[in-house]
């Protein structure tokens, strides 16, 4: 007796990983640092989560209608949720509802979906959309809120909302009451004034290392990313390269002048460094392909945020670094080819 069973084209194996596959490891990954977030700094994140999401699925579904693609196995992939969920993981958590819109209409459309949709973008669709709104928007992007416990007005559920969609604070005094500097930025502005580094870090937004709970969001977003090496979704050589970078580059400055340059492990455990190294940098459609390119990228990613850092504008430089390195990755990809078999 014979059975006959169903079978694919050549080598007739299912494919060993799918695009939702990987972007719903992704999103598992990104959790922790979203709860650590929300523990810290209230719902506000969960809210620009939520928002950046319809956008980016509305935009998504815009653009494959006018296209002429099928919705279902592209809105399925996830991969507009993966870009919303960055993206809004970088926007201040009262940001205007309008800050999403903007971001995922040129994160989704210009940066995606003109330059022929997904695994065709040259830049990272999250970090176009933010360093757009960031420009355009400074004032907005700038709104920061202190942790929880330094704050003395925390907002409830319904504030956060009536801010995100009004613009309106339910608090006297308005933003300057609820809002403040990040660590990033008050030691930046602190050095260039000529504080010493000791005498700025005494101020309670500052943790063991970096920022209180930003360093704990770090550590979470680190969790994370190992579980992405653990299921090999990401490569080690990225993260590696972007943190230690970091570190072997402000080492020495650190050293030979500790009052004006922070310790190295302040800039690993601030801003969106361990962020950038496990989920951002890591895109294997806008980073590189070999295994020397992912060094040689994570490195240029590392050292361009401390530049920003130390002497642009920014207090944190991570996105342009990104976007500068996704335009030199195909020039790295050409001069790391690993050698053919045999030469």
């Amino acid at each position: 007796m014979t059975r006959s069973f169903k079978t694919g084209g050549a080598p007739h194996m299912p494919p060993q990983t799918t695009v939702a596959t990987v972007m719903l490891q992704v999103l598992y990954a990104l959790v922790p640092g979203v709860i650590a977030y929300s523990w810290f700094f209230g719902p506000g994140m969960l809210i620009q989560i939520i928002l950046a999401t319809i956008f980016a699925l509305l935009f998504e579904s815009l653009m494959l209608r006018w296209r002429g693609r099928p919705l279902k196995p592209f809105i399925n992939d996830y991969s507009a949720v993966v870009t919303a969920v960055l993206f809004a993981l970088c926007v201040p958590p009262l940001a205007p509802w309008w800050i999403s819109c903007i971001g995922m209409l040129f994160a989704i459309v210009f940066a995606k979906h003109l330059y022929g949709g997904l695994g065709q973008n040259v830049f990272n669709p999250a970090m176009v959309g933010y360093v757009v709104v960031l420009i355009s928007f400074p004032q907005a992007m700038t709104a920061w809120l202190p942790p929880l416990a330094l704050s003395e007005h925390g907002l409830s559920l319904l504030d956060t909302l009536l801010t995100i969609f009004t613009g309106v604070v339910p608090v006297a005094g308005g933003w300057d009451t609820i809002t403040q500097a990040t660590p990033l930025d008050t030691l930046k502005t602190g050095v260039e004034s000529g504080r010493m580094v000791t005498e700025i870090r005494s101020s309670p937004i500052f943790g063991d290392y970096g920022g209180m709970g930003w360093e704990w969001i770090a550590n979470w977003f680190a969790l994370g990313g190992l579980y992405l090496l653990y299921k090999r979704t990401i490569t080690w050589q990225v993260p590696v390269a972007v943190i230690g970078s970091v570190i072997v580059l402000s080492l020495p400055f650190w050293l030979a002048d500790p009052d004006s340059n922070p310790l190295p492990l302040q800039h690993v455990f601030s801003g969106a460094i361990v962020l950038a190294a496990f989920f951002i940098a890591t895109d294997p459609v806008s980073g590189c392909v070999s295994n020397r390119g992912r060094l040689i990228f994570g490195a240029g990613v590392g050292i361009i945020t401390l530049v920003i850092r130390r002497w642009g504008g920014y207090p944190d430089g991570v996105a342009f670094a990104v976007l500068l390195m996704n335009m030199a990755a195909p020039l790295i990809d050409r001069y790391t080819r690993p050698r053919i078999y045999g030469e």
